[in-house]
């Protein structure tokens, strides 16, 4: 349950929460325990669902992460399950393997999916029957498939593919011609048409191009099986993916019959079981950071509006359940929502209040029976659920051992900004925590900005929440200005101001938590990646006063260079800075880390993925190198080959939790003056 804390409210609660944790420890005591890095990091976690026609079955797929110091580094593998009602799973493809968007047949005969078996150089299209047997590869592409679309009949299949490579292309650079031309020498996401209802096995023969001159993002059928959805480009950069995408209506000869009007971001869309309406998921304007409200086209008026005009949250997901009704997924504040909405009228009423879990994705069955939906809490990651007949029934449970785990409290606050501005966060306590008692802190910031924190599974290799607690941390996770959640309009209060009240914010939630006694004003740390990255340099040179240890990661240190070597500058320009370095150069050095290095008393641990192209590593090796040169304060930075904007790889994972909070224990706990060893025990381990 969310908890919205005053002062008052908050003693009182921490003064409750004390007697129960008193209480509970002696009958936990024996069965709990500690969480290791290794685990945290480990976790598994349902990725995707899909639902039967008759909601009887949840396909499921898995996601489950390599064995750190036993498997070779790689990605991690992901699963197919079979689940009916009462949650009992067969698993189809398991293993080594490699499965992704996962769909039943309309028959629910067959299921469909993504994955490259055997002798597969590329990302394939397969089938299996749902009473179990051996996959069938549906036919065989000269180039990884990225998704795909069947029709409702099941006549046909279509699919977006990269363009193959040129031979030729090949040829040459076994030659040594191999310069890349910046941004023009991107190939197409192309779309593909195959019919299925030959009586012989398809080939590539009989794959037919339908779009090959702009990006498709996406495809889905209308309901009538003569045409189709898709979202398009106009390049294959991802700055124009975010910012000048939109949705059109072509026949099943690529002829294009319709495009939808829009501005910004664009999310999910589909059409209603009859084809009358076209609902999507997309941004309130074009300078909205994030696409969060639910419009929907009517064919018959030829018009589109703000269904959830007034909605204080953020939409994140849909589906039909009837022509007429949608059933919608919202984060409101740091808790989440699933309602109904009926276009007849234009009411909502609600499916699963907030409070239930963080709901992150559903899927209703074509009868409209089941709703399925993906979802997270505090105590577990995220997990496959079924609603019917208005009772929630969790259906999968990934991490059994997680019941073993001694778990920390975690719960939502909500203070006062220094202008008045209404800040809201989530506070996880130290496991072993005491009344009166003042802890270390570590703050988490977000990244984006457009995003936020919801009152669920908080762990990841870059916020070890539960690991971090049960050694005596109490850990903040701010929901500053400019993040979702809290409708458009709050959303927009960042921008124009890098650093300015937004990351006052964070100051400001840090000294509410010290007013209240639970935190060290002396002992302080801040962490974040991205955005949070750019926080937690900022934190460790203007700030450097409220904070005793900083950890960066793949952030920001000089807003000057950033723009001129980030994939994503409309995307920045458009939603974030609303101006250019030209216009306004001083400003932006200023708003800069780099810029005020020279009063540092920050600790500073940086790490970045070298392969990053969102935030190119040159911008944490300015930083190190202006804070290494004046010699104030320990520096370090680590690079991560093979990973680009986080960390991807389970190995590379582990290695930040590891160095996250080896530098916090250092600084904050032992309060040492010089920088830990950069060497790790891993050798030790294998």
């Amino acid at each position: 349950m969310q908890t919205k804390a005053t002062p008052q409210r908050l003693r009182k609660w921490l003064a409750a929460m004390a007697l129960g944790l008193a209480a509970s420890s002696l009958l936990s005591t024996a069965q709990a325990r500690d969480i290791s890095l290794q685990e945290t990091v480990s976790v598994n976690y349902v990725q995707a669902i899909a639902s039967s026609a008759d909601g009887q079955w949840t396909a499921v797929i898995k996601n489950q992460p390599r064995q750190p110091y036993v498997d070779d580094d790689g990605s991690d593998y992901s699963e197919l399950y079979l689940v009916n009602r009462d949650g009992q799973e067969k698993a189809f493809i398991s293993g080594a393997v490699n499965v992704s968007q996962v769909q039943f047949d309309a028959a629910g005969n067959w299921l469909y999916f993504l994955t490259k078996r055997g002798a597969d150089k590329q990302r394939q299209l397969y089938r299996i029957a749902v009473n179990g047997g051996e996959a069938q590869r549906v036919f065989q592409h000269d180039a990884s498939i990225a998704s795909y679309a069947l029709s409702n009949d099941g006549q046909y299949v279509a699919f977006r593919a990269t363009a193959a490579a040129d031979d030729n292309a090949k040829t040459l650079a076994k030659k040594g011609f191999k310069a890349e031309v910046y941004e023009e020498d991107n190939r197409f996401t192309e779309l593909y048409l195959l019919s299925l209802s030959g009586d012989q096995p398809p080939t590539s023969a009989d794959v037919k191009t339908l779009v090959s001159d702009r990006q498709v993002l996406s495809v889905a059928f209308h309901p009538n099986g003569q045409a189709l959805l898709i979202r398009t480009a106009p390049t294959a950069l991802i700055d124009d993916n975010y910012m000048s995408s939109r949705y059109e209506l072509i026949s099943l000869t690529g002829e294009q019959q319709k495009t939808y009007a829009s501005d910004g971001k664009l999310g999910a869309a589909a059409f209603s079981p009859d084809g009358r309406y076209l609902a999507m998921i997309s941004a309130a304007d074009y300078n909205d950071p994030a696409a969060g409200r639910l419009r929907v086209y009517d064919s018959r008026s030829d018009d589109m509006r703000d269904v959830l005009p007034d909605y204080q949250g953020q939409v994140v997901d849909f589906a039909w359940r009837a022509s007429d009704e949608l059933v919608w997924l919202g984060h409101r504040g740091t808790e989440s929502e699933v309602q109904a909405l009926t276009l007849t009228f234009l009411e909502n009423r609600t499916l699963v209040p907030a409070g239930e879990a963080i709901f992150t994705d559903l899927e209703v069955s074509a009868n409209g029976a089941v709703i399925n939906l993906i979802g997270h809490r505090a105590e577990h990651p995220r997990e496959a659920f079924a609603l019917v007949s208005g009772q929630l029934k969790r259906l999968t449970d990934s991490n059994p051992w997680l019941s073993d785990i001694d778990m920390p409290q975690q719960a939502s606050i909500e203070y006062k900004a220094r202008d008045g501005q209404s800040i809201q966060g989530i506070v996880v306590y130290p496991t072993d925590y005491q009344q009166g008692q003042r802890y270390p802190l570590i703050m988490v910031v977000h990244g984006g900005p457009e995003s936020h924190y919801s009152n669920g599974w908080l762990d990841s290799y870059s916020s070890p929440v539960k690991y971090a607690a049960q050694r005596g941390y109490a850990l903040f996770f701010p929901n500053y200005r400019g993040s979702t959640g809290r409708g458009v309009a709050f959303s927009k209060l960042g921008q124009n101001d890098y650093a300015g009240k937004e990351f006052d914010d964070l100051v400001d939630g840090k000294d509410y938590l010290v007013q209240e006694g639970l935190v060290d004003d002396k002992r302080v740390g801040i962490t974040g990646g991205s955005y949070g990255g750019y926080a937690s340099a900022w934190g460790a040179t203007a700030l450097t006063e409220h904070f005793a240890a900083s950890v960066m990661f793949v952030g920001i240190s000089d807003n000057l260079s950033k723009f001129g070597t980030t994939d994503i500058a409309k995307e920045m320009h458009a939603v974030h800075a609303r101006s250019y370095p030209w216009d306004k150069w001083q400003w932006y050095l200023e708003r800069s880390p780099i810029y005020h290095t020279a009063d540092t008393q920050t600790p500073l641990l940086i790490l970045h993925g070298k392969e990053d192209t969102r935030v190119h590593p040159s911008q944490s090796m300015e930083l190190y190198r202006y804070m290494k040169t004046r010699g104030q304060v320990p520096v370090r930075l680590v690079l991560y080959p093979g990973e680009g904007h986080g960390n991807r790889k389970v190995a590379a994972q582990l290695d930040y939790s590891m160095r996250l909070m080896r530098w916090m224990d250092n600084f904050l706990v032992q309060q040492a003056k010089d920088k830990p060893p950069h060497e790790l025990p891993h050798a030790e381990q294998l």
